[in-house]
């Protein structure tokens, strides 16, 4: 798989110039079959980026544009009345594609916002006392605009604990951003995408992405951190199981990724700011997050020793 690996984010990164550690973060996120938020300014390529993924990872792609007036039904899909039949015939809505790009998602309000919490959790949606199962795999990558930006509305800390990872792309440096101002447009880049694996050899990564080994040693590492968060000197909210949870799963994506077989304390901290900083502020952030130079994970990170039993 390291190829097929290699192969992907060679191609992301043809689109998405200079972001190498954020591509992997989200290839990483897709193989622990995580949801991806993704918050920056506008214009710094966070719509590009999902959807070269999905495009490289040959998945069905479906973009919404959240604005205020958008409502669950416009997500989910709508029962409408057919006369010939006498019955109600259920319309699926774009959430049933197998990556859904919640654009601007800050900017509809908590009521649409709140529609995609069992889609996210559960991979299923509920309309007029009927249960429809999503496709597989699904994932959801979300992409908002600051809080300090007019027309947001906060994402509550119940739908900010569905995203496995945020991770903010930043401005690019000099070289990536005369890379960028020389490339073609957008659409002519995205012509020359194609799919690198089908649906099975994505379920097969991520079934072995799974599998890798994660030592008791590790795990106690993992749950040291999230006692760190509980302990009320940083005034933050605590990380959950579910985060530990995430934890894991990321760095066994993080280590598989860079074809170990088994998760180090390296691979923990590689993903640690991206899978707990949002976690850690809820709400109550403004602005994008920097997670290269991350204020509370880091903290933590600083504070929690690790021993790696494989050294």
């Amino acid at each position: 798989m390291q190829q097929v690996t290699e192969k992907i984010i060679e191609q992301i990164e043809q689109v998405v110039i200079g972001k190498h550690q954020q591509v992997k973060l989200a290839l990483a996120c897709i193989l622990a079959k995580g949801h991806l938020l993704i918050e920056d300014l506008p214009g710094m390529g966070k719509t590009t980026l999902a959807h070269v993924l999905a495009s490289t990872l040959g998945l069905s792609y479906q973009r919404v544009q959240f604005t205020s007036d958008l409502l669950p039904a416009d997500v989910i899909g709508v029962s409408i009345f057919n006369q010939n039949e006498h019955s109600f015939t259920f319309h699926q809505g774009p959430l049933f594609n197998q990556v859904v790009l919640a654009d601007e998602i800050n900017r509809a309000s908590p009521k649409t916002q709140s529609a995609l919490l069992e889609a996210m959790e559960e991979h299923r949606v509920s309309v007029d006392g009927q249960t429809y199962s999503l496709p597989d795999p699904f994932f959801v990558i979300a992409t908002q605009n600051p809080m300090f930006h007019a027309g947001t509305y906060p994402l509550p800390e119940s739908q900010l604990d569905r995203f496995m990872m945020k991770i903010s792309l930043g401005f690019p440096d000099r070289v990536a951003e005369r890379k960028i101002l020389q490339n073609d447009s957008n659409n002519a880049m995205f012509e020359r995408i194609s799919a690198c694996i089908d649906t099975d050899t994505l379920k097969s990564m991520q079934q072995q992405s799974s599998q890798v080994f994660v030592s008791d040693s590790l795990l106690d590492y993992v749950i040291a951190l999230c006692e760190k968060s509980r302990l009320g000197e940083l005034q933050v909210n605590p990380l959950s199981p579910r985060a530990g949870k995430a934890i894991v799963a990321a760095a066994k994506s993080w280590a598989f990724i860079h074809q170990r077989d088994h998760v180090q304390p390296d691979d923990v901290k590689s993903v640690f700011s991206a899978v707990c900083e949002h976690r850690l502020l809820g709400s109550r952030h403004v602005g994008a997050v920097d997670y290269q130079h991350a204020g509370l994970s880091s903290k933590i990170l600083e504070q929690v020793v690790s021993h790696d039993p494989f050294n």
